[in-house]
């Protein structure tokens, strides 16, 4: 009798663990979007490359940023050969800009309202007459679950544009790796 109300005892504690995890990974976007906008707002790059998934993330806006240029450029700059390769060499650029800005370094540099080369000569930002540095704040995005392990945050532009971000899920962690960006 006592061996039955153990395995019930264990089977309870069995099943409230695993509903506990289950609720953690379920949580894991809205904690992931707390952490985000937390270090946004406090301008700490560290604690945001915790929640950023870069390599993904890069992989997600090299075609967006050089679909751009290409639509800015129009149809016309594809008409001549030199005028296509300076559109090839401008998207290159683009993907390199992207690679760039999209590291812990990159984003420390976006948050503190610098350029990445100023920083490289650790020129703050208050000494070039720069008092745009402070982060706005975060708006609250709108987060709905795409699958078991993608949800996304929809976070509305004043513009009327919405950026969507992507969070994914490995394991019990979830991270940004992909934004789309709004409509040019």
């Amino acid at each position: 009798m006592a061996d039955s109300r153990r395995l019930k005892s264990l089977g309870w504690i069995a099943a409230l663990v695993l509903v506990a995890l289950l609720a953690w990974t379920a949580s894991g976007p809205w904690r992931a979007v707390a952490g985000i906008r937390q270090a946004a707002q406090a301008g700490d790059a560290r604690a945001l490359a915790r929640h950023v998934d870069f390599p993904a993330l890069r992989a997600s806006l090299k075609p967006q940023v050089q679909d751009r240029i290409v639509r800015a450029a129009g149809v016309d700059a594809q008409a001549g050969p030199f005028a296509a390769f300076g559109l090839s060499v401008a998207s290159g650029l683009a993907g390199g800009l992207v690679d760039a800005m999209v590291t812990p370094a990159g984003l420390g540099a976006m948050m503190e309202g610098r350029k990445v080369w100023n920083r490289l000569g650790n020129v703050p930002p208050s000494a070039r007459g720069d008092t745009s540095a402070q982060p706005g704040p975060v708006p609250e995005p709108r987060l709905r679950f795409e699958s078991l392990s993608r949800a996304s945050a929809t976070v509305s532009s004043g513009d009327g544009g919405e950026l969507v971000l992507v969070l994914t899920r490995k394991g019990t962690r979830w991270r940004l790796s992909e934004v789309r960006l709004p409509p040019a």
